[in-house]
């Protein structure tokens, strides 16, 4: 199969993966604990006054969001996040909006 170009040759990767600091691991682990918490938020307050079908998809919104955050918050605790350090930033987050 002469001339023929094979999918993995296209696709090398050239540039080095960037591994990320510690700080930035953490801040990024507290920005999507802080997501799913408003998303969860606003999930709760949407089941409230949901109609027929909608009550099912804010539940299982609802418990799709509680699972990521406990596995949010388990590797919030691994790298040494403590509650203080998410209650600052949350606050932070909501004077900035």
């Amino acid at each position: 199969m002469k001339g023929m170009i094979f999918m993995e040759d296209r696709y090398i990767r050239e540039d080095k993966i960037i591994e990320k600091t510690e700080e930035q691991v953490k801040q990024e682990l507290i920005v999507s604990i802080l997501r799913v918490k408003q998303d969860l938020d606003e999930s709760n307050k949407n089941y409230e006054y949901a109609e027929e079908d909608l009550i099912d998809y804010y539940s299982y919104k609802i418990k799709a969001n509680c699972s990521k955050m406990d596995y949010l918050l388990k590797k919030a605790k691994e790298h040494g996040i403590t509650m203080d350090m998410i209650r600052q930033l949350e606050i932070k987050f909501n004077t900035a909006i």
